[in-house]
């Protein structure tokens, strides 16, 4: 049976203690908001999850179910978590790849108190065999047990305390229609500007007590791919390098040079993207080219590739994918400082004498 973990929010609860305190070590370990106020970014989503909220609770009624989708590190796990805290109901957490049978999941719907949340993290791999039991359990909070095999099979009835699913996750479009079409709030999340990310990275630079500069702040969120966890996790690298070698003053300079020793470079490339785009540079001419000679080429996975290299560097328009492969574009040249190569002339531009 797969771990679950329950969480039951406080009305109460007061901000993390000061240095000393219990509350700060767990201010250390989770830079996550507790609250949809405290959230930066994706206002959208929030002036829309607040209005279901706000109706939900006007009507005292649990809940419509709720999808979130979109890249890692954007915020669906924060949502998550947050919407219960604004009920005031449990939250019941739980992921796709963990629930691998019926078995596995039928423990958190029948044990779910009225009006809790199920968060199902990685939703789309969740198992055929597994999705089927949740459809009448969304739709008419029932769930259909079968005993037996055969001609002495027969199913039991169970009737479910209404509850809200909360999914998430990164590939919306694996998730199948009877699935999808049974959440009522559909949200996608989307990246963060700078001036959003410079706000988290202060928030969070305040949590772990860093003595950080407004200017590292913003430096260090131009670096983060509009991705808050990653803001976070070269936040955390760059205030180790300060403890390290600056006294643990975050200026601009530091920051600086703590990235470029971790070798993240002014559009928040690292050596990975940087190598992929010199590969193709260096040994395709600039492309085409497939992205399994690529990766056989760096001696990589392709599904390393496809998956953590290339989404950022098509979003930044440094490589462009056609039906003959992937081509470097001239924004990429420029930012590794390469000439690029003539462009040779087609069959129908060569004149017919010279």
């Amino acid at each position: 049976m797969p771990r679950e973990k329950i969480v039951t929010p406080d009305p109460d609860d007061e901000p993390l203690g000061s240095a000393g305190e219990s509350g700060s070590q767990d201010a250390d370990r989770d830079l996550r908001p507790t609250r949809i106020a405290e959230m930066i970014g994706q206002r959208d989503v929030m002036a829309r999850l607040d209005i279901v909220l706000d109706a939900a609770r006007k009507r005292g009624e649990p809940l419509g179910h709720i999808l979130f989708d979109g890249p890692p590190g954007l915020g669906k796990t924060t949502f998550a978590t947050c919407i219960p805290r604004e009920l005031n109901v449990p939250l019941h957490t739980s992921s796709g790849p963990a629930l691998k049978a019926p078995k596995d999941l039928i423990p958190y719907l029948t044990n779910l108190e009225e009006g809790a949340c199920l968060f199902i993290d990685e939703i789309h791999r969740i198992p055929k065999a597994v999705e089927e039991y949740l459809y009448t359990a969304m739709e008419d909070f029932r769930l259909d047990i079968i005993l037996g095999e055969g001609v002495n099979a027969r199913t039991i009835n169970l009737r479910l305390k209404q509850f809200t699913l909360i999914g998430a996750t990164t590939r919306a479009g694996m998730l199948t229609a009877p699935l999808r079409d049974r959440f009522h709030v559909r949200e996608h999340l989307g990246f963060y500007s700078v001036e959003e990310l410079t706000a988290i990275v202060r928030r969070s630079g305040r949590k772990l007590a860093c003595d950080l500069d407004d200017d590292a702040a913003i430096e260090i969120a131009r670096r983060s791919r509009g991705t808050p966890r990653v803001a976070n996790n070269r936040l955390r690298w760059v205030r180790d390098y300060a403890d390290s070698k600056a006294g643990g003053k975050v200026s601009l300079d530091v920051a600086r040079a703590a990235l470029a020793m971790a070798g993240i470079d002014v559009l928040g490339l690292d050596k990975q993207d940087r190598g992929y785009l010199e590969t193709i540079i260096r040994v395709f001419g600039g492309g085409p080219v497939g992205v399994e000679a690529v990766a056989h080429t760096m001696n990589l996975a392709t599904d390393t590739l496809s998956d953590e290299v290339e989404p950022f560097l098509l979003r930044s328009e440094l490589v462009v994918r056609t039906p003959r492969g992937r081509i470097v574009t001239t924004k990429a040249y420029q930012h590794l400082a390469i000439k690029p190569p003539e462009k040779k002339q087609s069959d129908e531009e060569r004149p017919l004498f010279d």
